[in-house]
């Protein structure tokens, strides 16, 4: 396997899942979402960048205040 495929194979796996969520929202494949996001930082200079942080930021938070618990003792 090149350095290539495991990189990308690193950052798929423990990413922010930003990109595979959006598309998955918007019924697209998560690969156009992400040359979305890259295009946009290279013409926008790194706003693209900031955006997925902001996502990323935002689907965390979401994730951890309306996380299903099984239990009342799970809180």
């Amino acid at each position: 396997m090149s350095a290539m495929y495991e990189l990308r194979y690193f950052l798929e796996k423990r990413g922010f899942e930003v990109c595979s969520r959006l598309a998955e929202r918007l019924g697209m494949k998560a690969k156009h979402v992400r040359i979305f996001f890259i295009y946009l930082s290279f013409f926008s200079l790194g706003a693209g960048f900031a955006l997925y942080l902001v996502f990323a930021f935002w689907l965390r938070m979401k994730d951890l205040l309306f996380a299903k618990r099984s239990s009342v003792f799970d809180l």
